[in-house]
Protein backbone atom coordinates (compact mmCIF):
# COMPACT_ATOMS: atom_id res chain seq x y z
CA UNK A 1 0.00 0.00 0.00
CA UNK A 2 1.11 3.66 -1.00
CA UNK A 3 0.64 6.01 1.57
CA UNK A 4 0.06 9.69 1.44
CA UNK A 5 3.15 11.40 2.35
CA UNK A 6 2.99 12.95 5.53
CA UNK A 7 3.21 16.92 5.98
CA UNK A 8 6.11 18.02 8.09
CA UNK A 9 6.61 21.78 9.19
CA UNK A 10 9.09 23.25 11.71
CA UNK A 11 9.07 23.12 15.74
CA UNK A 12 8.36 26.03 17.97
CA UNK A 13 10.80 26.83 19.91
CA UNK A 14 10.20 30.04 21.34
CA UNK A 15 6.44 28.88 21.83
CA UNK A 16 5.23 32.08 20.30
CA UNK A 17 1.64 32.54 20.74
CA UNK A 18 0.98 30.20 23.53
CA UNK A 19 -0.26 31.79 26.54
CA UNK A 20 -1.22 30.54 30.07
CA UNK A 21 -4.41 32.16 31.66
CA UNK A 22 -3.25 32.64 35.54
CA UNK A 23 -5.95 33.91 37.36
CA UNK A 24 -6.28 35.36 41.00
CA UNK A 25 -3.51 37.02 41.33
CA UNK A 26 -3.53 39.08 44.78
CA UNK A 27 -1.48 42.36 43.66
CA UNK A 28 -2.45 44.20 47.07
CA UNK A 29 -4.11 43.47 50.18
CA UNK A 30 -4.35 46.86 52.09
CA UNK A 31 -6.92 46.77 55.01
CA UNK A 32 -7.62 42.88 55.01
CA UNK A 33 -9.22 43.31 51.75
CA UNK A 34 -7.24 41.13 48.84
CA UNK A 35 -7.49 42.90 45.13
CA UNK A 36 -6.89 40.45 42.55
CA UNK A 37 -6.01 40.66 38.57
CA UNK A 38 -5.93 37.77 36.01
CA UNK A 39 -2.61 37.67 33.61
CA UNK A 40 -2.30 36.14 30.34
CA UNK A 41 1.03 35.17 30.11
CA UNK A 42 3.83 33.04 27.41
CA UNK A 43 4.19 29.55 28.03
CA UNK A 44 8.11 30.32 27.79
CA UNK A 45 7.68 31.24 31.41
CA UNK A 46 7.35 27.79 32.24
CA UNK A 47 10.46 26.48 30.78
CA UNK A 48 13.73 28.40 32.36
CA UNK A 49 15.74 26.84 29.57
CA UNK A 50 13.54 28.92 26.98
CA UNK A 51 14.62 33.00 26.74
CA UNK A 52 11.77 35.35 27.19
CA UNK A 53 12.28 38.62 25.74
CA UNK A 54 10.25 41.26 27.73
CA UNK A 55 6.80 42.38 26.27
CA UNK A 56 4.54 45.51 26.26
CA UNK A 57 2.04 45.43 29.12
CA UNK A 58 -1.82 46.08 28.63
CA UNK A 59 -3.74 46.86 31.97
CA UNK A 60 -7.13 46.20 31.03
CA UNK A 61 -10.36 47.50 33.41
CA UNK A 62 -13.70 45.77 32.75
CA UNK A 63 -16.42 47.88 33.25
CA UNK A 64 -18.78 47.35 36.11
CA UNK A 65 -20.57 50.66 37.46
CA UNK A 66 -17.05 51.00 39.88
CA UNK A 67 -18.51 47.58 41.40
CA UNK A 68 -16.72 44.19 41.11
CA UNK A 69 -15.32 43.46 37.92
CA UNK A 70 -16.79 40.33 35.48
CA UNK A 71 -13.45 38.93 34.90
CA UNK A 72 -14.34 36.47 31.61
CA UNK A 73 -16.73 38.88 29.96
CA UNK A 74 -13.44 39.84 27.74
CA UNK A 75 -11.11 37.09 28.30
CA UNK A 76 -11.67 35.62 25.05
CA UNK A 77 -11.18 39.20 23.40
CA UNK A 78 -8.19 39.92 25.71
CA UNK A 79 -6.25 36.11 24.81
CA UNK A 80 -5.83 37.58 20.95
CA UNK A 81 -3.86 40.10 22.13
CA UNK A 82 -1.22 38.13 24.60
CA UNK A 83 -0.84 35.82 21.13
CA UNK A 84 0.18 38.47 19.72
CA UNK A 85 2.68 39.32 21.72
CA UNK A 86 1.44 41.36 24.93
CA UNK A 87 1.18 40.58 28.68
CA UNK A 88 -2.06 41.36 28.96
CA UNK A 89 -3.60 42.11 33.27
CA UNK A 90 -7.47 42.36 33.53
CA UNK A 91 -7.60 44.19 37.05
CA UNK A 92 -10.07 43.91 39.76
CA UNK A 93 -10.74 46.56 42.36
CA UNK A 94 -12.90 46.82 45.38
CA UNK A 95 -16.53 47.54 44.96
CA UNK A 96 -18.18 50.70 45.96
CA UNK A 97 -21.44 49.13 47.31
CA UNK A 98 -18.75 47.17 49.59
CA UNK A 99 -18.02 50.04 51.37
CA UNK A 100 -15.43 51.51 49.20
CA UNK A 101 -15.96 54.52 47.63
CA UNK A 102 -14.39 57.30 45.27
CA UNK A 103 -11.23 57.19 44.77
CA UNK A 104 -10.39 53.44 46.03
CA UNK A 105 -11.05 51.84 42.35
CA UNK A 106 -8.02 54.75 41.21
CA UNK A 107 -6.25 53.64 43.99
CA UNK A 108 -6.27 50.01 43.32
CA UNK A 109 -5.94 50.58 39.67
CA UNK A 110 -2.68 52.47 40.20
CA UNK A 111 -1.52 49.68 42.99
CA UNK A 112 -1.84 47.24 40.38
CA UNK A 113 0.11 49.06 37.97
CA UNK A 114 3.23 49.83 40.13
CA UNK A 115 2.30 45.46 41.37
CA UNK A 116 2.91 44.60 37.73
CA UNK A 117 6.41 46.91 37.34
CA UNK A 118 7.47 45.22 40.76
CA UNK A 119 7.15 41.95 39.13
CA UNK A 120 8.04 43.01 35.81
CA UNK A 121 10.90 40.43 35.60
CA UNK A 122 8.95 37.63 36.95
CA UNK A 123 6.16 37.80 34.72
CA UNK A 124 8.62 39.12 31.51
CA UNK A 125 7.13 42.51 31.29
CA UNK A 126 8.89 45.56 29.49
CA UNK A 127 7.69 48.40 31.79
CA UNK A 128 8.64 51.07 30.06
CA UNK A 129 5.72 50.39 27.49
CA UNK A 130 2.43 50.21 29.36
CA UNK A 131 -1.25 50.85 28.38
CA UNK A 132 -4.31 51.11 29.88
CA UNK A 133 -7.50 50.23 27.94
CA UNK A 134 -10.81 50.32 29.67
CA UNK A 135 -14.32 49.69 29.28
CA UNK A 136 -17.39 52.30 30.94
CA UNK A 137 -16.64 52.84 34.68
CA UNK A 138 -13.63 51.19 33.74
CA UNK A 139 -12.77 53.73 30.65
CA UNK A 140 -13.38 56.07 33.42
CA UNK A 141 -10.40 54.87 35.37
CA UNK A 142 -8.25 54.77 32.57
CA UNK A 143 -8.55 58.24 31.64
CA UNK A 144 -8.26 59.18 35.31
CA UNK A 145 -4.89 56.75 35.08
CA UNK A 146 -3.54 58.40 32.58
CA UNK A 147 -3.93 61.98 33.79
CA UNK A 148 -3.08 61.48 37.03
CA UNK A 149 0.41 59.73 36.78
CA UNK A 150 2.42 59.47 39.64
CA UNK A 151 0.10 61.70 42.01
CA UNK A 152 0.82 61.68 45.44
CA UNK A 153 -2.96 62.14 46.10
CA UNK A 154 -3.26 58.59 44.74
CA UNK A 155 -0.45 56.72 45.86
CA UNK A 156 -0.61 54.09 48.44
CA UNK A 157 1.86 52.44 51.00
CA UNK A 158 2.53 49.99 48.68
CA UNK A 159 5.15 49.81 46.18
CA UNK A 160 6.23 53.45 47.08
CA UNK A 161 8.45 54.77 44.39
CA UNK A 162 7.54 53.09 41.60
CA UNK A 163 5.89 54.40 38.88
CA UNK A 164 2.56 54.42 37.53
CA UNK A 165 2.35 55.84 34.71
CA UNK A 166 1.23 54.75 31.45
CA UNK A 167 2.04 55.27 28.01
CA UNK A 168 -1.23 55.33 26.32
CA UNK A 169 -4.74 55.37 27.27
CA UNK A 170 -7.74 53.88 25.15
CA UNK A 171 -11.59 54.58 26.77
CA UNK A 172 -14.59 52.63 25.84
CA UNK A 173 -17.67 54.41 25.82
CA UNK A 174 -16.75 56.15 29.27
CA UNK A 175 -18.09 58.96 31.99
CA UNK A 176 -15.68 61.80 31.29
CA UNK A 177 -17.79 64.23 32.99
CA UNK A 178 -19.13 62.44 36.09
CA UNK A 179 -20.54 66.03 37.38
CA UNK A 180 -23.06 66.13 34.79
CA UNK A 181 -23.89 62.38 34.37
CA UNK A 182 -24.03 61.34 37.66
CA UNK A 183 -25.04 63.88 39.63
CA UNK A 184 -27.69 65.66 37.48
CA UNK A 185 -28.95 62.42 36.46
CA UNK A 186 -29.18 60.49 40.24
CA UNK A 187 -30.29 64.02 41.72
CA UNK A 188 -33.32 64.56 39.19
CA UNK A 189 -34.72 61.30 39.47
CA UNK A 190 -34.57 61.53 43.35
CA UNK A 191 -32.71 58.36 43.70
CA UNK A 192 -29.64 59.15 45.55
CA UNK A 193 -28.39 55.73 46.77
CA UNK A 194 -25.91 54.93 44.08
CA UNK A 195 -24.57 58.55 44.85
CA UNK A 196 -24.11 57.65 48.20
CA UNK A 197 -22.15 54.33 47.11
CA UNK A 198 -19.98 56.16 45.31
CA UNK A 199 -19.06 59.07 46.51
CA UNK A 200 -19.34 58.13 50.49
CA UNK A 201 -21.72 59.40 53.22
CA UNK A 202 -20.75 62.75 53.69
CA UNK A 203 -22.80 64.33 51.22
CA UNK A 204 -21.23 68.13 51.52
CA UNK A 205 -18.04 66.38 49.74
CA UNK A 206 -20.59 65.31 46.87
CA UNK A 207 -19.54 67.84 44.57
CA UNK A 208 -15.95 68.29 44.94
CA UNK A 209 -15.77 64.30 44.72
CA UNK A 210 -17.94 64.64 41.15
CA UNK A 211 -15.55 66.86 39.90
CA UNK A 212 -12.46 64.76 40.72
CA UNK A 213 -14.21 61.70 39.36
CA UNK A 214 -14.18 63.66 36.13
CA UNK A 215 -11.66 63.04 33.73
CA UNK A 216 -12.40 66.29 31.33
CA UNK A 217 -11.67 68.39 34.44
CA UNK A 218 -8.04 66.62 34.91
CA UNK A 219 -6.83 68.20 31.58
CA UNK A 220 -4.57 71.41 31.91
CA UNK A 221 -2.98 73.36 29.07
CA UNK A 222 0.50 73.24 28.85
CA UNK A 223 1.20 69.66 30.65
CA UNK A 224 2.45 66.68 29.44
CA UNK A 225 -0.35 63.27 28.93
CA UNK A 226 0.20 59.89 26.99
CA UNK A 227 -1.96 59.69 23.65
CA UNK A 228 -5.46 58.99 24.12
CA UNK A 229 -7.68 56.75 21.93
CA UNK A 230 -11.40 57.12 22.58
CA UNK A 231 -14.42 54.77 21.18
CA UNK A 232 -18.50 55.26 22.01
CA UNK A 233 -21.36 54.32 20.67
CA UNK A 234 -23.48 57.39 18.95
CA UNK A 235 -26.46 55.70 20.49
CA UNK A 236 -25.36 54.97 24.09
CA UNK A 237 -28.27 55.48 26.39
CA UNK A 238 -26.43 54.51 29.62
CA UNK A 239 -23.39 56.91 29.32
CA UNK A 240 -24.23 59.57 26.13
CA UNK A 241 -22.04 60.03 22.88
CA UNK A 242 -21.53 63.76 24.31
CA UNK A 243 -19.41 62.66 26.83
CA UNK A 244 -16.60 61.15 24.27
CA UNK A 245 -16.95 64.45 22.56
CA UNK A 246 -16.51 67.01 25.26
CA UNK A 247 -13.49 64.56 26.38
CA UNK A 248 -12.10 64.35 23.14
CA UNK A 249 -12.25 68.30 22.40
CA UNK A 250 -11.26 68.92 25.83
CA UNK A 251 -7.73 66.61 24.98
CA UNK A 252 -7.39 68.61 21.73
CA UNK A 253 -8.20 71.78 22.88
CA UNK A 254 -4.59 71.56 25.47
CA UNK A 255 -2.69 70.17 22.50
CA UNK A 256 -3.06 66.37 23.88
CA UNK A 257 -2.82 64.14 21.37
CA UNK A 258 -6.17 62.12 20.94
CA UNK A 259 -8.06 59.96 18.50
CA UNK A 260 -11.60 59.60 18.65
CA UNK A 261 -13.84 56.93 17.20
CA UNK A 262 -17.55 56.75 17.00
CA UNK A 263 -19.78 53.97 16.37
CA UNK A 264 -22.25 54.67 14.41
CA UNK A 265 -25.78 53.34 16.21
CA UNK A 266 -24.52 51.51 18.60
CA UNK A 267 -25.70 50.93 22.29
CA UNK A 268 -23.48 51.02 25.14
CA UNK A 269 -21.25 47.98 25.62
CA UNK A 270 -23.57 45.12 23.14
CA UNK A 271 -23.56 45.82 19.87
CA UNK A 272 -20.70 48.60 20.23
CA UNK A 273 -17.95 45.26 19.75
CA UNK A 274 -16.83 44.03 16.54
CA UNK A 275 -13.66 42.80 14.81
CA UNK A 276 -13.19 45.77 13.25
CA UNK A 277 -12.98 47.86 16.54
CA UNK A 278 -10.63 44.87 18.28
CA UNK A 279 -8.48 45.52 14.90
CA UNK A 280 -7.83 49.34 15.68
CA UNK A 281 -7.57 49.23 19.48
CA UNK A 282 -4.32 46.68 18.23
CA UNK A 283 -3.53 49.65 15.59
CA UNK A 284 -3.29 52.08 17.66
CA UNK A 285 -1.41 49.56 20.43
CA UNK A 286 1.22 49.05 18.06
CA UNK A 287 1.42 52.54 17.12
CA UNK A 288 1.82 54.18 20.31
CA UNK A 289 3.63 51.60 22.30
Amino acid sequence: MQYPEITHIAKNPTLEGQVELKQNIVYSSADGVDRVLTLFLPWSLQHPDIPTTPRPLIVFVQGSGWQTPNFDYEIPQLAAFAKAGYIVATVGHRDIFGGHPYPAFLLDVKSAIRYLRAHAAEYAIDPDHVVIWGTSSGGNTALLVGLTANDPAYESDEFQGISDAVNAVISCFAPTDVVNLLGVRWRNVGDETFLEAALGPDREGWDAKLREASPVHWVQPGKTYPPFLLLHGTADEVVPYEQMLTMYHKLLDNGVEAKAIAVDGALHEHDFWSPTIYEMIADFIREKI
